[in-house]
């Protein structure tokens, strides 16, 4: 059952709150820079989790551009839009991809997550309430940079999972945006993939500067959740508009993300974390206020 309760904050302004509780998983991967894979990350990942047994639901919040749709080819008939229009249910939203994930897909329209009415919010409570009972975990493709989308979704995600390359640029951009969420939104815990390395020691060495970087000048907790070889196979499969783990199981990037899979497995949240999959779903709501949308 569904349990909404009206309080105030401390601005004395009426919010809602969501005491459903799960123990799925919220994990937004995201990083500084585009073009570091995080989609790849997100669909590759969410399979090899499925293959473990894991049920999956992937968001794609990289507003306007669906690039999940695009990976996959998939063609999704409606999106969030039509939910929050109360044209479609969210049974008619949700795609089934690979391995059976589910996917909730981007497509236009989704930026107004970050300007709700009262009575969207409460559709989307009602809608999504159902669904979560069915997930162990929520993957998020929050897109790359420091958009307030970007930062928006990170704030509501239970998890973070920061992805950098071994490029100077990433590098920096992926501390960027940590720097923003520590200082501006006391966000103090974050996981850390290298992505498309040459081998474990590449990897070891980006953690280590970022690691060093991040105790020193923002004093922020950095998990070191492994690495992805650089692999053309990737590109490859992308042409072909499938998933890597799927299309090419043997790969070194794929053994790579099978890795990747157990490690969320065997790992739990951090005790900075709160709730769940629902715990969620209500900062999508909490999150607009604290980045000054209008959410009435």
């Amino acid at each position: 059952m569904l349990m909404v309760k009206e309080r105030t904050n401390s601005r004395g302004k009426l919010i809602e709150e969501n005491f459903i509780h799960r123990d799925g998983r919220v994990i937004a991967v995201t990083s500084g820079k585009g073009g570091v894979g995080i989609t790849n990350v997100v669909v590759n990942l969410g399979l090899a989790l499925t293959m473990l047994g894991k049920k999956v639901l992937i968001l794609d919040a990289n507003v306007g551009l669906a690039n999940i749709d695009i990976l996959l080819g998939l063609i999704p008939q409606y999106n969030l839009n039509h939910v929050l229009r109360g044209e479609k249910k969210i049974s008619d939203v949700v795609v089934t991809g690979p391995g059976g994930m589910k996917i909730i897909p981007a497509s236009l329209g989704v930026q107004e997550l970050t300007n709700l009415t009262t009575e969207q919010r409460l559709i989307l409570l009602s809608e999504l309430a159902p669904l979560s009972k069915e997930v162990d975990i929520l993957l998020i493709d929050t897109g790359a940079g420091i958009s307030s989308n970007v930062i928006y979704f990170n704030l509501a995600a239970q998890e973070n999972l920061v992805i950098t390359s071994p490029e100077p640029t990433s590098i920096t951009d992926a501390y960027a945006l940590m720097k923003i969420l520590a200082i501006g939104y006391e966000k103090n815990h974050f996981k850390l993939l290298i992505n498309s390395v040459k081998d474990a020691m590449e990897a070891k060495e980006v953690y280590q500067s970022l690691s060093s970087i991040t105790e020193k000048f923002l004093n922020l907790s950095l998990d070191y959740w492994g690495y992805i070889l650089y692999d053309r196979n990737i590109s490859r499969a992308v042409r072909y508009q499938r998933i890597a783990v799927g299309l090419y199981p043997d790969s070194r990037a794929s053994k790579s993300f099978l890795s990747l899979a157990k490690k969320v497995c065997d790992s739990q949240p951090s005790f900075h974390s709160q709730g769940g999959i629902n715990f969620f779903w209500g900062n999508i709501f909490k999150g607009c206020e604290a980045l000054n949308f209008s959410i009435s």
